[in-house]
């Protein structure tokens, strides 16, 4: 029971993310919430016993790939000064 309802939470919690991230107009806000699409997507993975996509997920998806973006959008600020 509380595990479908946990599920459910982060499965609109997903959504909701997702579509802060294509409706949102600053890059910013879009960027922090792809992180959290991961983030709750890995969650997710780890609900449904499987552990390596939830880490794999969280290191590449919502770690890695953030810190890259928020890089690339310092640098492309940076030029347009």
């Amino acid at each position: 029971m509380i595990f479908n309802l946990l599920a459910i939470l982060l499965g609109i919690s997903t959504i909701v993310f997702a579509l802060v991230a294509i409706y949102t107009k600053k890059l910013i806000f879009a960027i922090l919430a792809t992180g959290g699409v991961s983030l709750f997507a890995s969650i997710l993975y780890l609900l449904m016993a499987a552990p390596d996509v939830a880490l794999t997920e969280a290191a590449i998806g919502s770690g890695l790939t953030t810190l890259i973006f928020l890089f690339i959008l310092n640098k492309i600020k940076e030029e347009d000064v």
